[in-house]
């Protein structure tokens, strides 16, 4: 036996040279790489359940920008398409419904003012008092009332118009301005609803035959092109076949009354 160059082991049998030794075993496995472990560290997913409740959050408020941002795409390109007339007259629209919450909280300073100022408060509460119940007896129907507004006559031959297209255009009304309404012998109010009949319209349970008159209380400037914007009550009827007329006067008389009722549980915390 003698020992080779590089401290192999000679074979003297084998006179091709030394015989190099094999690695020696040591039972460990090899090294995984680096890509191997980050496969594993991404595979599978392991997620507490407070990532959980953030992902769905993110998820429900990624899908509600996605809901609003159509919703807004689809409100601009019915704007996009108006004319410039009708883009003005949205305009003045909200400019006049700002003007009246300005009115509006203007005057109740007022009153307080002059309720702090009087000589004699009582008799000016008793003033008050008074003018509140009489617009409050306008607002729920109990009384008639007159001013000046518009008359709405909506034709439907073919029977298209439904409960919601009226109710709509009492809710556009109202946002205008509209202070007492009244359909053909039926007078709106706060509690007011609106079912579809065998034969016709139903509100508050009464059967109201077409065509329907709106006989409504207000500013006329107002009133008028809030029903005519684009995509309004004037169009969305004309695409059920319907016919809107609108007419404005100086006197419009509401003289369909509501019953006063009492509640039965509510009463005053004075």
């Amino acid at each position: 036996m003698s020992s080779g160059r590089d401290g192999g082991m000679s074979d003297p049998n084998d006179p091709s040279g030394p015989v190099q030794q094999a690695p020696a075993d040591t039972g460990q496995a090899p090294r995984a790489t680096g890509r191997q472990r980050l496969a594993a560290g991404l595979w599978p997913p392991r997620l507490s359940r407070a990532q959980l409740i953030v992902a769905l959050l993110l998820f429900v408020l990624g899908l509600g920008l996605a809901i609003q941002v159509r919703s807004t795409s689809d409100t601009g390109g019915v704007l996009r398409g108006a004319r410039q007339e009708d883009l003005v007259r949205i305009l003045t629209e909200l400019d006049n419904r700002s003007q009246r919450l300005e009115d509006e909280k203007r005057g109740l300073e007022n009153q307080r003012s002059e309720l702090e100022t009087s000589s004699d408060q009582a008799a000016e509460a008793l003033r008050q008092t008074r003018q509140k119940a009489q617009e409050l007896g306008v607002l729920a129907g109990t009384v008639a009332a007159r001013g000046p507004g518009i008359t709405l006559t909506v034709t439907d031959p073919h029977g298209g118009v439904e409960a919601d297209s009226l109710l709509d255009t009492v809710q556009e009304l109202r946002a205008a301005g509209a202070e007492a309404i009244q359909i053909n012998n039926v007078r709106v109010v706060a509690d007011t609803y609106f079912t579809d009949g065998t034969t016709g319209v139903r509100i508050d349970g009464h059967e109201v035959a077409q065509p329907y008159a709106f006989k409504v209380i207000g500013n006329p400037p107002d009133l008028e092109p809030a029903l005519n914007i684009p995509g309004g009550v004037v169009q969305t009827l004309e695409k059920e076949q319907a016919t809107a007329d609108v007419v404005r006067s100086q006197k419009i008389v509401v003289d369909a009354l509501r019953p006063s009722e009492q509640p039965d549980y509510a009463r005053s915390s004075q």
